[in-house]
């Protein structure tokens, strides 16, 4: 295998996306800076076993000539060869995962007292050191702080959060980062080359994105795709391979969904199907491009990342001029939204059809600021008043070209178009009722907003409607985690309590537009807003409470019996007082109502 033939063998290898560690190292060796214990941590296939090995390479290397720990390991010393095939005695090498108890690093205690029989130093290297129990940690402690001068220790982890920080603490730590698609495409070509292999720079692009900065995932899909091509790494072999949609369709796509062009996007996003792309793949590169159009709108020298195909280079460029970054930013969480729906369907293709429909249909609506802005603008031109009849050349009034798309949008000041055909108007009009408020008007008929089939002006209401629709779930969820901030006919801004679902929201205006009748949107605030009901009740029984123990005749009565206690507060109805009050002469001729040491009173 390419990941075993090409493993690393010195820190001169590692230079490829690890020069900060290797700099370290360098420097350290030098001077005689050598720690007792390394943490190695990153993703997986960034070389951190491998790295491991090098390093206790480094510290048993020794040559006629050389006798000494040092980074130059370009000749071969007596323990090399050894080390880097995990067969040297005094290198021990233990996977974690599989030896994970105290039994296990107590054989280790006991084995580091004896020097090593044939190197300068006994390496212990530990892979996934995260897997230990806690009692295996903290039996390595006292050994990790004070081992003996002949004894090192290497961690390897994935998890470097799980390992107790009492023991990264004893540690010299190293992160070894992500290796850049610019420098696995180099490492691809370089491996290539010297295996005689004929490779089309897009196809190794596509394998260095697909490895995600790992060397070897990367190595392990460039020896599928040299079988899969019989001999040869192709663009199109590649992309079959992976299950990729083509980079060039993508752009296509990208501008059909900017334009808002839902049948083009939809065709184009079939005939990419159809071709084998797989409908999750396609919205993760269409989410890719949109990053990267988003970046090049501030950083223009990311167009020069190898890993790009010319067409990205030059496309993204270019929309990244007429793009506006709040268009992006709404294509960007979308497609964030989109793409777990499409992994989590059970018809993936129809899940990313509706997420394109969506983004779209997104592309025909105004931008918030825009829409806000013209009307402020409206208003200020007609003194808050209302608004004059337009005239024949549309300047009389403030309107709003919806056939522009986002392309076309941008947060600087907009000209008042001139359209020769109809357009849309938006139009301040007063309204006495402000819980009646139009949703839209035509120039000519006047349209009313639809009413709602039931009064909902409180929180306590909507957890009532719950209640009646036999919805205990929501009923349960609203009382318990909602805090309202404002509340009015089609709109709920509200502040959710520690452990509230995150799909409570959406829920609650899927349910409230069903019992209603009209269009609710939920939005959370940052305002803290009133307490909970739970939380209004507890304050309320509580304060019940507080006023019943101030009260002169419940007083004395905790004062008579000692250890007693008010337990529950009950406010009477009107008419039950009445019916006691009745029937208070006759209970007091009877014995039968008199407090005896040991009862409880409820008040």
């Amino acid at each position: 295998m390419l990941a075993r033939k090409y493993r690393p063998k010195d820190f001169t290898d590692l230079m490829v996306g690890q020069e900060p560690m290797v700099q370290t190292l360098t420097n350290a060796f030098e001077t005689g800076r050598i720690a007792q214990a390394y943490m190695l941590t990153g993703v997986r296939g960034v070389g951190k076993t491998t790295t491991a090995r090098i390093l206790a390479r480094a510290l048993n290397y020794k040559t006629a000539e050389i006798d000494k720990p040092t980074i130059d390991l370009r000749i071969p010393g007596e323990h090399c060869q050894a080390i880097m095939e995990g067969r040297h005695v005094d290198v021990i090498e233990m996977d974690a995962a599989s030896h994970t108890g105290i039994d296990d690093i107590r054989e280790i205690i006991e084995q580091v007292r004896y020097r090593p029989v044939s190197a300068r130093y006994k390496v212990y290297i530990i892979d996934e050191v995260h897997m230990l129990s806690t009692q295996a940690f903290n039996g390595l402690l006292k050994t990790l702080e004070e081992p003996p001068e002949h004894v090192k220790f290497i961690f390897a982890t994935t998890e470097i959060r799980k390992v107790p920080i009492t023991v990264l603490s004893r540690c010299q730590r190293f992160d070894l980062r992500r290796i850049s698609a610019s420098d696995l495409v180099g490492l691809f070509t370089t491996i290539a080359s010297k295996e005689g292999i004929e490779a089309e720079p897009d196809a190794l692009a596509m394998i260095a994105r697909a490895a995600e900065g790992s060397a070897r995932d990367g190595l392990s899909l460039l020896d599928q795709a040299i079988a899969h091509g019989g001999g040869a790494v192709l663009t199109e072999a590649v992309r079959g391979m992976l299950g990729l949609a083509d980079r060039a369709r993508i752009v296509d796509l990208f501008h059909h969904i900017i334009k808002g062009d839902v049948a083009a996007a939809l065709r184009e996003f079939e005939s990419q199907y159809e071709a084998g792309a797989n409908p999750v793949a396609v919205l993760t590169d269409l989410a890719d491009f949109t990053h990267l159009v988003t970046r090049l709108k501030y950083v223009p020298d990311a167009a020069n990342d190898p890993s790009l195909s010319e067409i990205e280079r030059t496309k993204a460029a270019e929309f990244a001029q007429g793009v506006a970054v709040t268009a992006l930013s709404r294509i960007w969480q979308m497609l964030l939204k989109g793409i777990p729906e499409a992994e989590g369907s059970s018809r993936p293709a129809g899940a990313a059809e509706m997420v394109l429909i969506r983004l779209a249909h997104a592309a025909h609506l105004p931008a918030p600021e825009d829409a806000a802005r013209r009307l402020a603008e409206f208003s200020e031109t007609n003194g808050g008043g209302r608004p004059s009849a337009p005239s024949g050349n549309g300047g009389g009034g403030a309107t709003v070209n919806y056939q522009g798309n986002l392309a076309a949008r941008s947060t600087e000041s907009i000209p008042r178009p001139q359209p020769a055909g109809p357009t849309a108007m938006l139009r301040a009009v007063p309204n006495p009722d402000p819980q009646n408020i139009p949703v839209g008007r035509s120039e000519t008929k006047p349209a009313e907003a639809p009413k709602p089939l039931v009064s909902v002006n409180s929180i306590a209401d909507i957890a009532n409607l719950a209640g009646d629709k036999r919805d205990v779930k929501v009923k349960a969820l609203v009382r318990n985690f909602v805090r309202p901030v404002r509340i009015e006919p089609g709109r709920l801004d509200v502040n959710l309590t520690e452990g509230a679902p995150g799909t409570l929201l959406n829920e609650l205006a899927v349910k409230l537009k069903e019992w209603t009748g009209i269009h609710w949107i939920v939005s959370l605030s940052r305002e803290p807003g009133q307490p909970t009901m739970v939380e209004a009740e507890a304050n309320t029984k509580a304060q019940q409470v507080s006023d019943a123990r101030q009260d002169p005749d419940v007083a004395a009565i905790l004062a008579q019996f000692p250890g007693a206690k008010i337990i529950d507060v009950r406010v009477r109805a009107p008419e039950a007082e009445e019916e006691e009050e009745a029937t208070a002469p006759a209970a007091a001729e009877s014995d039968e109502g008199d407090i005896l040491p040991g009862d409880d009173v409820i008040f």
